[in-house]
């Protein structure tokens, strides 16, 4: 199911059902370092900071891990094998610190942009994902998460890549069912 917002005003609205685990509201908000993200947050802590037993997740996707910190080059040799395994992992999380760290204020940004419109801020949770692929982040995090609603915006900073592009967009409105996708312009 989709909901386009455009100029903060639902386009299509259609009826939703929610089967299996989802729930209307569990709510994914994908940011990006976006002006336009930050609009998005606005209009949904504006918009459902009345509404009880609403929770938002707010979930920026780290850019993409190093070739290098993907796989090991491996060892016929079991001990060795094990070693390397471990001191991957160890570098994949350090990774994963690291870029949080320098990542975290887009989060910081987007939360206090949500507790201005007055929602409470004790029903947010803030979350990294990282993965190769945007879109799989995305659609993995509503699946587990239970997201009867997904919001993202079209476009990202100017002079930036497009972080949610029709390539992404497209890609959620196909993988994800059962679900409410707001894509805000």
């Amino acid at each position: 199911m989709t909901t386009i917002i455009k100029d903060n005003q639902p386009l299509f609205t259609p009826e939703q059902t929610f089967t299996g685990k989802t729930s209307p509201k569990n709510i994914l908000i994908a940011i990006d370092d976006s002006d336009e993200s930050i609009r998005a947050v606005y209009y949904v802590g504006a918009l459902l900071r009345e509404t009880r037993d609403v929770k938002v997740t707010l979930v920026h996707v780290l850019n993409p891990m190093p070739r290098e910190l993907m796989e090991h080059g491996g060892s016929e040799n079991p001990e060795t094998e094990n070693h390397l395994g471990e001191q991957l992992r160890r570098d994949q999380e350090e990774w994963g610190r690291a870029e949080g760290a320098i990542e975290y204020p887009i989060l910081m940004k987007a939360l206090e942009r949500l507790g201005q419109t007055g929602f409470p801020i004790d029903r947010v949770t803030l979350k990294f994902g990282h993965a190769r692929d945007i879109a799989d982040t995305i659609v993995d995090e509503a699946k587990a998460g239970g997201y009867g609603t997904i919001v993202v915006t079209r476009r990202g900073p100017a002079g930036t890549k497009r972080f949610f592009g029709s390539g992404i967009t497209d890609r959620l409105l196909r993988d994800l069912s059962g679900v409410a996708l707001w894509v805000m312009e």
